[in-house]
């Protein structure tokens, strides 16, 4: 069983009850999966407060997958250097505190309530005005910026949550920028092939910024660089400018030689598994080489280590328990599945693996089952509470497809089908070689989080 660090007081009876009434306030409103292109009500918001995004330096990061792992890595780092970080991050697996962390820990419910007493009379002003209501999202990014000035922090560490360029934290205009990966994900709102996906994450792109760009498709790279020249922006390249030089499997992770701008960084250890979370880890050290000294000089080698080796981010490829062993991991389109199946092959060696998947309407779920399924001695399909999940009958139906109807079971409620695919695992008799995974979609892997914790 995994243990969460710098986990803050459970919040009081009284802010308890204050706390869900702005999750209350906050789940009327538009969905985070919708954007419109417009940052006006942000802005608006904004001056009113005073411009506190202006108040703190930032390190800007977008990509398709692994902008949570990366900003992670990014913030351990700055701390590691004896700087005060906020970091904002989304979606969340439990609670929407998660998503707002000072010094690397999460936001505590008083700080979190002031924020939001500061807040609501500016989006009350703006939203009175005749324009439209402010989105789920907005609300969020406004209340983490403004708990970061209220610290105050010395750096802010920003995860863009849909996009780029009409993402609510685009309003920032930091030093630095990470560009990972880019693939296709959110095709109903960001485009239906790479170039137009691409474009829409160039958006954070802005003149002078340091863009650390990790290894790309051609037909994103292109767009990307050309934004970039059209700014005047600097681009590091990883594979031109920085890389993984070395990587070797280790107990609770990976052993890591990194290439930096600023020098090479030998033996570093990353408590992640992975290939992918070793890319994440060279863009996350030039991005920290590149805010603190533009990549003049190597970063301490020891602030290096210490920072990646506290590095934690939960629901990556986490073990939630042992005997058997059961893993959570929030992939959610096929390009984050074949990363998950390659981490997993890689880094662990089960006999026999049981699923329990779950996918939201909106994705590629033939891909990402398609994936899976060299992984997998079978799965057990089931659903989240969120009204966007697809239902386990139809879901079932396309693993039948895949797996063949003799691996897969069907289980519409997630409590049920953790139990069912523990079952499986233990009844093969070899506790030591089997497993557990949990993955399809964030919802599931947050309820299922939640009711592996609640049983300890």
């Amino acid at each position: 069983m995994t243990k969460d660090p710098k986990t803050p007081p459970p919040p009081s009876d009284e802010e308890a009850e204050r706390l869900l009434a702005l999750e209350v306030d906050l789940i009327r409103r538009a969905p985070e999966s919708q954007i419109e292109p417009s940052l006006d009500r942000v802005r608006a918001v904004l001056d009113l407060m005073g411009s506190p995004e202006t108040s703190f330096p930032a390190i800007h990061v977008a990509g398709t997958n692994g902008k949570s792992s990366t900003t992670a890595m990014i913030d351990a780092l700055l701390t590691a250097y004896g700087l005060r970080t906020g970091r904002f991050t989304s979606p969340h697996l439990e609670t929407i505190r998660e998503r707002i962390r000072l010094d690397g820990e999460m936001i505590d419910a008083g700080r979190l309530l002031a924020a939001w007493e500061d807040l609501a009379p500016f989006i009350v002003m703006v939203e009175s005005d005749g324009g439209r209501a402010l989105t789920f999202f907005e609300v969020l990014t406004l209340l983490a910026f403004a708990a970061f000035a209220d610290a105050p922090v010395s750096v802010g560490v920003i995860e863009v949550g849909l996009g780029g360029s009409w993402d609510s934290t685009n309003v920032v205009t930091p030093p630095v920028g990470v560009v990972l990966p880019v693939g296709l994900d959110h095709m109903d709102w960001l485009g239906d092939d790479l170039a137009t996906i691409a474009g829409q994450k160039a958006g954070i792109i802005k003149p002078g910024m340091v863009v650390v760009l990790a290894e790309q498709e051609p037909a994103a790279s292109d767009v990307l660089l050309e934004k970039a020249a059209e700014v005047g922006a600097v681009v590091l390249r990883e594979g031109i400018d920085f890389g993984v030089v070395d990587r070797q499997v280790a107990l609770g992770g990976q052993l890591l030689t990194l290439r930096g701008v600023g020098g090479t960084y030998e033996d570093v250890f990353l408590p992640m598994h992975g290939e992918h979370q070793a890319h994440n880890a060279a863009c996350a050290l030039v991005a920290v080489e590149s805010f603190l000294g533009g990549g003049a000089g190597a970063l301490d080698g020891d602030a290096v280590g210490e920072g990646f080796a506290a590095v934690t981010v939960p629901g990556r490829l986490e073990v939630i328990r042992r005997s058997p062993a059961v893993l959570l991991d929030v992939a959610h389109n096929r390009p984050g599945m074949e990363a998950l199946v390659e981490a997993v092959t890689g880094s662990f060696s089960f006999t026999r693996l049981v699923g329990v998947v779950g996918v939201l309407n909106d994705k590629d779920a033939e891909g990402m089952l398609s994936a899976l399924e060299p992984l997998l001695a079978e799965v057990v399909i089931t659903r989240s509470n969120s009204p966007r999940a697809i239902d386990p009958d139809d879901l079932g139906a396309l693993a039948a497809d895949i797996f063949g109807e003799d691996r897969v079971v069907i289980e519409h409620a997630l409590p049920d089908a953790l139990e069912k695919a523990v079952t499986a695992a233990e009844d093969s008799g070899d506790l030591g070689g089997v497993g557990v995974l949990v993955t399809g979609s964030v919802t599931v892997v947050g309820q299922a989080r939640a009711l592996l914790r609640s049983r300890r």
